[in-house]
C-alpha cells in the first residue's frame, strides 16, 4: 500500500491511500495518528488503513506523507560517503571510514523535527552562511515507538557541507535548519517492498533546462542492515512513534555541483514515485 497526506481546503493535512485514479482519503486521520493507532491495536499500518470505510477519490497533489515528531539520520553507511568525507573534507584521517566499518558503532545524528521537513514541491533550504549546500538522496524508514518498520519513503538529507568541512563539531549546524529535510511523495508499506536492499535510487539536479548533476546508486551497497540502524536508534532512546530514520546516501554531489537558488532536485526509486523540490535560501 502507498500512503500519503493531502492538504484539505481548510489547510489541514489528512491521510490518503494512493490509487491509480487519485487519492482516497482516510477521513479524520493524519498518518501519525494512523501509525499510533496501528501500534495500539497490534496491526500493521496497511491493516489499520484497511479498517476504515472507503471514501470518494480526491484529485489533489501529495503533501508531506508524514509529519514526524523526530527525524534521525545515519552517516557513512555507503562507501562513497565515507571516502569523500575522509578524502576531501580535510577532517581527521579515517574518522568517517571508521564509522563506515560495520564492526563499529554506526553514526547516527538528530536531523530535526517536523518543523524543518518539507514535502513534494516545497522548497528545500540553503543556509545563508553556506556556499556548498548539497542534497543527499536517501531511503527513509518510518518506525513506531517499538522500532517496528511501518514503511519506506524517499528522503533528502540536505546538508551544508562546507560548514561540516570547517569542523566536524559543526555537524548540527550543517544538518539542522529550515527546509533541511524533504520527505515524499508517499510511504510504501513493507508488504510492497520485496527487498529494501535491491532498490535503484537516482538523483538529478536541474537548473532551468540544464542538468547540472545526475547520479545513481543501489541500496545493495548499503553496508549496514536497516534493522541494525533502527536498533541503535532505539537504544536508550525512546524515539516516538512515526519517527523517520534516514539510512544514508551513496550518491555524492561535489562542490562544483553545489545547489544554487532555483535548482530543482529530483530523487526517484521505481515504485516509490519522485520527490522533487526547488532550492531556496532560508
Amino acid at each position: 500500500m502507498k500512503i500519503t497526506q493531502y492538504r484539505k481546503a481548510d489547510g489541514h493535512l489528512e491521510a490518503a491511500v494512493v490509487e491509480a485514479e487519485g487519492l482516497r482519503p482516510v477521513h479524520g486521520r493524519t498518518v501519525v495518528e494512523l501509525i499510533r493507532l496501528a501500534e495500539a491495536t497490534g496491526r500493521s499500518l496497511a491493516e489499520e488503513v484497511e479498517a476504515y470505510d472507503k471514501a470518494p477519490i480526491v484529485h489533489a497533489p501529495p503533501a508531506i506523507p508524514v509529519s514526524p515528531e523526530e527525524v534521525w539520520a545515519c552517516g557513512c553507511t555507503y562507501a562513497p560517503s565515507a571516502t569523500f568525507r575522509d578524502g576531501e573534507l580535510g577532517t581527521r584521517e579515517g574518522m568517517y571510514g571508521y564509522v563506515h566499518n560495520p564492526d563499529h558503532r554506526p553514526e547516527l545524528f538528530f536531523k530535526g523535527t517536523g518543523r524543518v521537513c518539507v514535502g513534494p514541491g516545497e522548497a528545500i533550504g540553503m543556509r545563508q552562511d553556506s556556499k556548498f549546500t548539497a542534497p543527499e538522496p536517501e531511503l527513509g524508514v518510518v518506525v513506531n515507538s517499538e522500532g517496528a518498520v511501518q514503511g519506506y519513503l524517499l528522503a533528502n538529507d540536505v546538508s551544508a557541507w562546507d560548514i561540516e568541512r570547517e569542523n566536524a563539531l559543526y555537524l548540527p549546524q550543517s544538518k539542522i535548519y529550515d527546509g533541511c529535510c524533504a520527505l515524499g511523495p508517499y510511504i510504501v508499506t513493507p508488504d510492497e517492498v520485496d527487498d529494501p536492499y535491491d532498490l535503484m535510487m537516482s538523483c538529478t539536479i536541474t537548473r532551468g533546462d540544464v542538468t547540472t548533476f545526475h547520479g545513481e546508486c543501489s541500496t545493495d551497497q548499503l553496508r549496514r542492515k536497516i534493522e541494525d540502524l533502527v536498533r541503535y536508534l532505539m537504544m536508550s532512546n525512546a524515539a516516538p512513534s512515526s519517527s523517520v530514520l534516514l539510512t544514508g546516501t551513496g550518491i555524492i554531489v561535489t562542490e562544483k555541483e553545489a545547489l544554487a537558488p532555483g535548482d530543482v532536485v529530483t530523487i526517484e526509486i521505481p515504485g516509490f514515485g519522485k520527490l522533487s523540490n526547488p532550492a531556496a535560501i532560508v
